[in-house]
């Protein structure tokens, strides 16, 4: 196993999942976090939960951003909202040939990375249900698997890291289309989701709500090929999308997980950000602006 060090900035439950499973497989990790979190990872250990196997993981942990400083590897996984903040307290602690990879939703943070930092960062596309169940405890709930590109040294780098530690990864030419793909995925679900405190089970196996998803699918469609993007066509995307619910149908959106703790949500880089290059581009998109309103008006009272 590769003993290049990896920092995990932002050990919520994406980062611990991940950070979990490179740990235990021997890749020397640091989780960087909240302090109720680490506190409880340096004292027990990571409790990683899955279908499969559950157990303590023993991983450094640190509520300090200096501790990237010797990390060959840094995985950025913070909420879309803080990604300029993340990247400008991570940048001074840089090698020249540190990796950056953002394991973020949406589909511009490596740019704005770039543009707040000069750092070049790899992009990553993550379809993983987990959820932190407790203070240093991360459940998994489905998938798991990671796609990166364009093929290339470090991403092959990147994907053999991510294979020894039984992490599925596939590298991919087209990562533009991979990116909006995962960000069609979840404008179909994380909204509906976090509205109606549903699994993604309950939504697939309602006709109607079936409905209103495809219609967010094909308004996300219709932007992102105006945008220039190379996508699979709409019925094979709405296909891959009932997959991704029976794949993963005990788990809820991490929208509905930020909104059901008060947390503020991403839903400005998923269904916003489709209405805002949709009203750029010319292209109506009147489903995805319903739910982006009424998960922005939850949000703002739920931080009342």
């Amino acid at each position: 196993m590769s003993a290049e060090r990896v920092a995990i900035v932002g050990a919520g439950a994406v980062g611990c999942y991940f950070g979990g499973m490179l740990a235990r497989a021997g890749v020397p990790v640091t989780l960087i976090g909240r302090a109720s979190h680490v506190d409880a990872i340096r004292a027990n250990g990571l409790f990683l939960q899955r279908n499969d196997f559950e157990e303590y993981v023993r991983i450094d942990a640190s509520t300090e951003i200096s501790s990237v400083r010797q990390a060959a590897i840094v995985l950025l996984c913070v909420k879309t909202i803080d990604t300029e903040t993340a990247a400008l307290a991570v940048a001074p602690h840089l090698a020249a040939d540190t990796l950056v990879v953002s394991f973020q939703n949406g589909v511009d943070n490596v740019e704005r990375i770039q543009r707040a930092t000069g750092v070049p960062a790899i992009p990553a596309v993550v379809y993983v249900a987990s959820a932190m169940t407790g203070p240093g405890r991360v459940t998994h709930n489905g998938r798991g698997d990671i796609v990166i590109g364009p093929r290339s040294a470090l991403t092959e780098r990147l994907g053999r890291l991510f294979e020894d530690a039984n992490i599925p990864c596939r590298i991919s030419q087209n990562i533009d289309g991979e990116l909006w793909t995962k960000l069609l995925m979840n404008c179909a679900y994380n909204a509906i989701s976090a509205i109606t405190h549903s699994r993604y089970r309950d939504l697939t196996e309602d006709a109607e709500i079936q409905n209103v998803m495809k219609e967010l699918i094909r308004e996300v469609v219709a932007v992102g090929t105006a945008a220039g993007v190379v996508l699979p066509g709409v019925e094979e995307l709405i296909e891959a999308a009932t997959r991704l619910g029976e794949a993963m149908a005990t788990a809820t959106s991490s929208t509905e997980q930020d909104l059901r703790r008060g947390r503020p949500t991403e839903i400005d880089s998923l269904n916003g950000y489709i209405v805002r290059r949709g009203r750029e581009l010319g292209i109506g998109t009147p489903v995805n602006a319903t739910v982006n309103a009424v998960v922005k008006l939850i949000e703002r009272q739920s931080q009342h």
